[in-house]
């Protein structure tokens, strides 16, 4: 039997990239997929999905309003009868400029959607998940949350807001079965970053992404997407509070020069 049979999953940011996988994957494990994302193309994820034989409905939402996910999680009991599993993906990077050139509203915006818009689907999703038994909830960090280096002021300042969001959610629903887990992908794919992959490409020097991790390589949105369905998962089922560095190695060392090979 799929993992998911029977499962309510919301996926965030499923217009595209880490969001889509999500959603297409839940879907062929069975579950009953409510795809979100500010972006019309969400509507594609899950035309997507039911012609690959799986169940999902569309929702054009911003991610950090409240009343749009009061409304995301609305959807969620009205279309599948409650809620089981809870990825709040969604994000938005907000260029690189640096420190004193990155405005206030800059801040305010990047801020909004990429923290306290998990705060708020995690506000208003775990009391439905809790209603189910046991559940699980998945935020999407990144590595900029971890070390500098990795994106923009705000972005990197909201992602390891995401990462403390994540111990202080799982700590403050103890005693639920509900878990909270992240994680932090390294440089993958997506819409996020295509103008990178865009610009290396034009220059032809596209072997050269990802050279600072390991595997030498960029990761792939289902590479993210799997990790995210093994913590949403019974598998995972004693992994809790934690935020997974999927990036290749990337963060497994501090900053040296690579040897000749």
């Amino acid at each position: 039997m799929a993992r998911f049979t029977g499962k309510s999953v919301i996926v965030t940011g499923a217009a595209s990239g880490i969001g889509r996988a999500s959603a297409m994957l839940f879907a062929a494990e069975g579950a009953s997929v409510i795809a979100a994302d500010k972006a019309a193309g969400v509507g594609d994820t899950v035309a997507a999905i039911k012609a690959a034989g799986g169940k999902a409905v569309s929702m054009e939402m911003d991610a950090g309003n409240s009343g749009d996910v009061k409304e995301l999680i609305a959807l969620a009991l009205q279309t599948n009868g409650g809620l089981d599993i809870l990825y709040a993906n969604a994000g938005i990077s907000g260029g690189t400029p640096n420190l004193f050139e990155q405005t206030e509203e800059q801040w305010k915006q990047i801020l909004q959607v990429n923290l306290i818009g998990p705060m708020l689907a995690i506000q208003f999703g775990a009391p439905e998940i809790i209603k189910r038994g046991k559940g699980a909830i998945v935020c999407t960090a990144s590595v900029a949350g971890l070390r500098y280096g990795a994106g923009s002021p705000a972005y990197s300042a909201s992602k390891a807001g995401v990462i403390s969001l994540v111990s202080l959610a799982a700590n403050n629903l103890a005693g639920t079965n509900v878990r909270v887990n992240g994680i932090c992908p390294g440089l993958i794919e997506t819409g996020m970053t295509q103008p990178i992959f865009d610009r290396a490409r034009e220059k032809g020097t596209d072997d050269k992404i990802g050279q600072l991790n390991p595997l030498r390589r960029a990761g792939q949105p289902e590479e993210i997407a799997k990790v995210a369905l093994f913590l949403a998962s019974d598998d995972a089922s004693y992994v809790n509070g934690q935020v997974l560095p999927v990036d290749g190695g990337l963060s497994s060392s501090l900053p040296i020069v690579p040897p000749r090979r």
